[in-house]
């Protein structure tokens, strides 16, 4: 039987330095979509998913992270006295019970395969799920559900998984594809940012993944490979050659890239036009711009 996956990593050591200077002073993850911040769609996504247990893999000046998810209570009797119950509800939905969260410190930028590592101590002998934050998925079912769900009939790991444009797969691992079953494929192997016109497919990785405790192992004995880090694609690839079986599954949503500017700013439009409370006046301010635009041409 498929033990059940309970605990999640949040990868959130890096710099952010594709956004400074705002990060100088305010970690990337707590920077605002809308008006939650990308980690909270993170956390959101992972307690849709039976996610009870949070690890943060984080660093210095991250701080922030931490305030965040604590309690207010002078906020909260604020909001509760002035009866602003929706701005209390939502002010709720950031915190955090005592002991469900942890942090572990990444003091050297070694790569993803080094952080998802400096949790190991924090996770037994069982599944575990990594979710990077920069990744933010839209989708009817949280993409993280989607995963759990799936793993429960295959075991072993899984990788969340798209297709890319060829000349944009040398920014991805991509998968070598095994046996293709629609929405699951079977990996026969894993390439790290391949070179241009080497990848053996169109695949990629994105930021989900949901992993046998063995990939904890197998990093602590991962020496650096591309780009000088530490790789999870390398640690996840070993699976494979022992035989513990890794899949690729093709989630359904719409994935943005926060990690990069354009891909922020689209989220940002794609999430505001799906409000409610905002569609109206912010199409009709988009469809002005456009006009304008499309006037001055």
């Amino acid at each position: 039987m498929v033990k059940l996956v309970k605990k999640a990593v949040f990868p959130v050591a890096g710099l952010g330095t594709r956004f400074l200077p705002a990060t100088k002073s305010v970690p990337k993850e707590i920077m605002t979509l809308v008006d939650r911040p990308l980690i909270q769609y993170a956390i959101d996504e992972a307690r849709a998913a039976g996610i009870e247990e949070f690890i943060f893999v984080t660093s210095r000046g991250k701080s922030a992270l931490e305030d965040y998810f604590d309690h207010a209570p002078e906020l909260e009797a604020t909001l509760e006295r002035k009866g602003k119950q929706d701005l209390l509800d939502a002010l709720r939905g950031s915190n955090m019970d005592s002991g469900a969260i942890a942090y572990v410190r990444q003091h050297q930028a070694l790569g993803l395969g080094h952080a998802v590592y400096c949790a190991s101590r924090l996770i037994p002998d069982e599944p575990f799920a990594v979710i990077l934050p920069d990744d933010v998925i839209a989708g009817e079912i949280p993409c993280l559900k989607q995963m759990v769900d799936a793993y429960a009939e295959t075991g072993g790991s899984m990788v969340a998984a798209m297709e890319v444009p060829a000349d944009k797969a040398s920014a991805y691992g991509i998968l070598d594809v095994g046996s293709d079953m629609g929405a699951m494929v079977s990996v026969k192997g894993m390439v790290e940012k391949p070179a241009a016109g080497t990848a053996p497919s169109n695949l990629a990785v994105i930021g989900r993944y949901i992993l046998s405790p063995n990939v904890l192992r197998t990093l602590g004995e991962t020496q650096a490979g591309a780009g000088g880090e530490i790789q999870l694609t390398d640690a996840i690839a070993k699976e494979i050659t022992d035989g513990d079986g890794v899949y690729g599954y093709r989630f359904r949503g719409q994935r943005f890239d926060c990690g990069s500017k354009a891909g922020f700013l689209q989220a940002t439009v794609s999430f505001g036009l799906a409000r409610p409370d905002l569609r109206g006046e912010f199409s009709e301010f988009l469809d002005d711009l456009a006009a304008a635009r499309h006037a001055a041409e």
